[in-house]
């Protein structure tokens, strides 16, 4: 299962105690410093699921100072990997303290403390910094597969990328995102849309979020529909009333599952979405020529 939301706290490496000078002895050092937290950039969109067996981070305190000015080891740092298109923010405040978007990306997110001075006299080591964050993920995807439940969204990404999403006859079944690449595009198959999601009906507003990322909307209808339009009509208002930014992104609409309707009614259904999109894609999983003008279409945007 995709998590993609989580609180974590992390901290920073306690600093060291300097230690003192004994009389007529050598002159003591100071502590090493805490180490550091790092975040780090990956291409593994399931990252965020290790958060929930463990929300607590903390760098490796810094060693005590010694003997002859001999300065205590720096305490070990730490990496923590994220997936690219997740926005980090303060769990306190909610601003936004950063957002990953290229893999290898290495970011400092807490400080350890600084280790205690030595000599005459010692001091503690510094505490490390310390901070409570909220983690969301948004996908970052080529195409984005978008409509109503059981409109063929994930056929159609097995069929393209050879991916492997379940799939059924019955709304619903994606129950989270899902992603396929083909000649190095990716695409994401966001899980159906219903009127009221913007809202929080259904799957609500969780998968929306995803479609923030996307380039490109691959607006998929199925032929068995009864009313295209109103189904078209259904996810664009959702879209608009969650963030009307996610309107303005290039579109295609696919008309999905031509193997069952006539050649006549694939054309009327065409010709009514016209009205509103002049990009209509008729495809079949089980007819080779669409998928290749579909695959077609992907490889040369």
């Amino acid at each position: 299962m995709l998590i993609d939301t989580a609180k974590i706290t992390v901290r920073g490496g306690h600093g060291g105690a300097g230690i003192s000078k004994k009389p007529k002895g050598p002159d003591g050092g100071n502590g090493g410093n805490g180490g550091d937290v790092y975040i780090k950039g990956s291409s593994n969109i399931n990252l965020l699921n290790q958060f929930s067996q463990k929300d607590l981070f903390v760098a490796g305190n810094g060693f005590m100072g010694a003997r002859n000015n001999k300065t205590g080891k720096r305490g070990s740092d730490i990496e923590i990997l994220l997936p690219v298109g997740t926005s980090v923010y303060d769990k306190k405040t909610g601003e936004l303290i950063v957002e990953i978007s290229n893999v290898g990306e290495r970011i400092l997110i807490c400080n350890g403390g600084r280790g205690g001075c030595g000599g005459l006299t010692s001091e503690k080591g510094m505490r490390g910094e310390e901070k409570k964050l909220k983690l969301s993920l948004r996908l970052i995807a080529d195409f984005g597969l978008i409509g109503l439940p059981n409109a063929g969204k994930s056929s159609l990404l097995n069929e393209i990328t050879n991916a492997q999403a379940k799939i059924a006859n019955y709304p619903f079944t994606t129950l989270e995102p899902n992603l396929g690449v083909f000649e190095g595009k990716c695409l994401a198959d966001i899980p159906g849309l219903i009127e009221g999601a913007s809202g929080g009906k259904g799957l609500g507003i969780a998968f929306l979020k995803h479609i923030e990322k996307v380039e490109i909307l691959l607006h998929c209808i199925s032929c068995e529909t009864q009313n295209a339009l109103k189904d078209y009509q259904t996810v664009r208002k959702e879209l608009s009333e969650y963030k009307f930014e996610l309107t303005k992104k290039p579109e295609i609409v696919i008309l999905t599952k031509t193997d069952l309707a006539d050649p006549s009614c694939v054309m009327k259904l065409t010709k009514g979405l016209n009205k509103v999109n002049k990009k209509i894609i008729p495809v079949s999983i089980h007819n080779y020529q669409s998928l290749e003008k579909l695959r077609k279409v992907v490889s040369n945007i």
